[in-house]
């Protein structure tokens, strides 16, 4: 086993898990929005964050073709397709909730869940026809926006990518303005008291559906900047490219205590850490039995061991008290 390159690869590695946790973190948001209010996985949430990532590609392919990618500052494409994205995502997921979800509202729980998993599937192909009929193609490679790909080098072994840079500060930003809607303002503390208990919070002149819908609209909107960072960040995107990140972020929700907004955050650095490490050390650890295909089996054996030890999280589920 080779110590002298354990440890010269560390810091790339962290870094690469730190990025990777960030962006699973950024999708796990609005799982554990969704879940804070109603106790409910939406297994759809994955294909909404797809199509955040499909709105800024394709507003990227529009202006490279029109000749304006290069004229324009590299930051504010990138704000611009972040905004578009978040938009088209969080309407579709309030779309997704009045028509699938809120006629299933006090069903067994089996219930709507069944009917998100249909709107996953849904989502999947109908994305994978939009972009068969109009581009005819499966994959869509991001094009390149020359600010965002230089690299910063820290070290001679460790280069910072700009990206990478813009996806940390980004999700940074987006947590921390969530947790100041949530716990500084009318609005967050109207989404606390319908979490609590919905007839109550009805009885006190708070429209609950409001209030559902425009959870659905702030998690649906995570998912949309998640997409589109993950595209700028990876490159390439297809209509099925939620489903692995999309169990990854559920994963990272469970891990940190689902409907916990801080333990999305916490449990996806954690499993991005734990991922990267996995991908870079197993290979080296094991000799080359085991290398980075495996880095998937161990992210979701850490889901059984939490489940089985710490089925709360780390942080703790948040859950509705009654008196």
């Amino acid at each position: 086993m080779d110590f002298a390159l354990l440890l010269e690869i560390f810091p790339q590695v962290l870094l690469d898990g730190v990025i990777l946790g960030f962006m699973y973190a950024l999708i796990a948001l609005g799982y554990t929005m969704v879940y804070g209010v109603l106790e409910f996985i939406n297994f759809a949430h994955s294909e909404i964050f797809v199509v955040g990532a499909f709105v800024g590609v394709e507003i990227l392919l529009g202006l490279k073709n029109a000749g304006a990618l290069d004229q324009l500052p590299p930051f504010l494409v990138l704000l611009l397709i972040l905004v578009a994205g978040m938009a088209v995502s969080g309407l579709l997921a309030v779309v997704i909730e009045r028509v699938a979800y809120r006629p299933l509202r006090g069903a067994p729980r089996l219930i709507p869940l069944i009917s998100a998993i249909g709107v996953s599937f849904f989502l999947q192909d109908f994305v994978r026809l939009i972009e068969s009929v109009w581009r005819n193609a499966f994959n869509l490679v991001y094009p390149g926006m020359e600010g965002l790909n230089r690299r910063l080098e820290l070290t001679a072994t460790v280069d910072v990518p700009v990206k990478a840079l813009v996806v940390i500060t980004a999700s940074l930003l987006m947590l921390w303005a969530l947790h100041l809607l949530v716990n500084r303002t009318k609005l967050g503390t109207a989404i606390r008291a319908v979490a609590e208990d919905q007839a109550t919070a009805s009885l006190m002149g708070i429209n609950v559906n409001a209030m559902i819908s425009l959870t659905f609209l702030i998690g649906g909107a995570m998912g949309g900047a998640a997409g589109v960072l993950f595209g700028v960040q990876y490159g390439l995107i297809n209509p099925y490219t939620g489903f692995i990140p999309g169990l990854k972020a559920f994963t990272a929700a469970v891990l940190g205590g689902i409907g916990n907004i801080p333990g999305a955050m916490m449990g996806g650095l954690v499993l991005g850490l734990l991922e990267a490490f996995a991908a870079s050390y197993l290979s080296l650890l094991t000799g080359g039995a085991f290398g980075a295909e495996y880095k998937d089996i161990f992210a979701f054996s850490v889901l059984i061991l939490i489940l089985i030890f710490r089925p709360r999280g780390l942080l703790g589920e948040v859950v509705r008290e009654r008196a």
